[in-house]
């Protein structure tokens, strides 16, 4: 892995200078993305694990890398692909159910255009979520870290996706076939393709809106259970300083193979972000995810996993290239479905800062 690594470092070092100031006239551009991170949890895991539900900034009472990348992306008008290696706790957690170096494939990806009339493209391989509003990139989102909705659901997809912009570049619209759930590598045993859509709705300038879905089998053909997901959200930059953005999931899981009776979760957020000047800004986080029978996050308590978060977040761009973030965050569940001290509690608390860097 720190081969290939170095190895696109080494490219990216030697291109001319030419490259660099005039990446519209180059096809090949690359690019890189660095996270450093020190979480403190109050209730103090035993193994500097933080809660399961945490995918990413996960360690406690450490400085570690979150997630680290070096990309080479490939643009011309009727070809577009990205391969990017990455390491880091993200990689670690996200990747865990993938084989050898699939491990350390954050992007590979291949797209045609296949229309001379309209902008229709068809992309394949291992490719961002169409789901959510929140990537693993630190940097483009409005908080350290990430939501319970953005950690439990996909970061990732490998399939195929067909898109079309309208010419106006108000609608997006996408169907894609998938190997599963967050998934590169297909779960032995399961023949069942999964497929989902995406409708991004841009009225106006300073709006967003979305609606994204998931449905398919992420189990062995012998155990299937039909899985049934919807993601909404809606971005609303209300004047040049304050930005609100609303999100809801909801999904719905069958009992068991055959059954008619499903498992269902969902889960809403908030997020409201005032910029206080131009190198600092302040955003406010409100979320709620109910997951009664432990589709998504398993808990063994009487209401499952129900369970309030809030949190406020600190920015400062140290430059055009480095951020530094703080965040202080807690969640309160219906049961005692955390741990502090070794003994069960209602409630969690942790603060974290980061600094990324990205070129």
């Amino acid at each position: 892995m720190l081969r290939y690594i170095k190895i696109l470092l080494l490219i990216a070092w030697h291109l001319p200078a030419a490259a660099q100031q005039d990446s519209i006239a180059k096809p090949l551009t690359f690019s890189g993305y660095t996270e450093l991170y020190y979480t403190y949890d109050f209730g103090k895991p035993a193994d500097g694990n933080r809660p399961a539900f945490a995918y990413s900034h996960n360690r406690h009472n450490e400085v570690n890398l979150n997630l680290a990348f070096v990309k080479a992306a490939y643009a011309t008008d009727q070809i577009r692909g990205n391969l990017a290696l990455a390491a880091g706790t993200y990689m670690n957690a996200n990747y865990a159910a993938e084989p050898g170096v699939l491990k350390n494939i954050f992007e590979a990806n291949i797209g045609i255009k296949i229309s001379r009339k309209s902008n229709l493209w068809i992309d394949a391989g291992i490719m961002p979520s169409h789901i959510g509003f929140e990537s693993a990139i630190g940097k483009d989102c409005q908080n350290l870290t990430r939501s319970i909705l953005a950690d439990n659901s996909p970061y990732f997809e490998t399939g195929v996706k067909l898109t079309y912009t309208s010419p106006n570049e108000k609608w997006l619209v996408s169907g894609l076939v998938l190997n599963g759930w967050q998934r590169i590598q297909r779960v032995a045993g399961n023949s069942t393709p999964a497929i989902g859509h995406q409708v991004t709705f841009k009225p106006r300038a300073g709006i967003t809106l979305n609606s994204s879905s998931f449905i398919g089998n992420d189990k062995p053909d012998s155990s299937r259970q039909m899985r049934y997901f919807h993601n909404f959200y809606g971005i609303f930059q209300l004047s040049q300083r304050v930005g609100l953005t609303v999100g809801f999931d909801a999904g719905a899981q069958q009992k068991a193979k055959g059954s008619r009776q499903m498992h269902a979760w969902y889960t809403p957020m908030v997020v409201l972000q005032l910029k206080v000047s131009q190198k600092t800004s302040i955003a406010l986080r409100g979320e709620h995810y109910n997951d009664k029978h432990g589709v998504m996050v398993a808990s063994s308590t009487p209401n499952g996993f129900n369970t309030w978060g809030y949190s406020t977040n600190f920015d400062y761009s140290v430059s055009q290239h480095v951020l530094w973030r703080m965040e202080a965050r807690g969640f309160t569940g219906k049961d005692a479905t955390f741990t502090k001290d070794n003994t069960a509690s209602r409630h969690n608390f942790f603060i974290a800062t980061a600094l990324a860097i990205s070129f």
